[in-house]
């Protein structure tokens, strides 16, 4: 399990987060990516999230937002995603994912909210969501197993 993708709505907010703490986590032997289901095409994390992350010692400048393709699901060992809509609607398009695809909350089985055009404390809220779950995926990615 090497190719892991994070996905949310935009791509701009949220999924950058989660590929970004991810990559600081496993390092350089994963190759870690993020898709939106509505991407915004070519844009920046926003720049609350990117200032957040940043005070935590995470640079998301080098992100563009991408819209989730079938040639990047099939990179893709593990699919990450931050609602439990999310995740059926990846499994109606595409059947074949079934297995590969988890809420990034599971292991709390919660949902990460969505800050976009939101406060700033919506932003810390999903930072801080993000932050707590991601220990979880890094210790069964690093073990190479699925969650059960």
């Amino acid at each position: 399990m090497k190719h892991i993708l994070v996905v949310c709505t935009g791509n701009v907010c949220r999924s950058p987060t989660g590929e970004y703490l991810l990559k600081k986590e496993l390092g350089p032997d994963f190759d870690v990516k993020s898709a939106g289901l509505g991407a915004l095409v070519d844009q920046p994390a926003n720049e609350i999230a990117q200032k957040i992350a940043l005070e935590h010692g995470v640079d998301m400048s080098p992100h563009r937002a991408r819209q989730i393709n079938m040639d990047i699901l099939k990179w893709a060992d593990l699919v990450l995603v931050m609602e439990a809509g999310q995740k059926s609607e990846l499994i109606h398009r595409y059947p074949w994912l079934e297995g590969k695809v988890f809420r990034y909350g599971k292991s709390m089985r919660v949902d990460v909210p969505d800050p976009y055009r939101r406060p700033e404390s919506a932003f810390v809220l999903a930072w801080n969501y993000l932050s707590k779950l991601t220990p979880y995926w890094v210790d069964l990615i690093k073990k190479g197993k699925m969650p059960e």
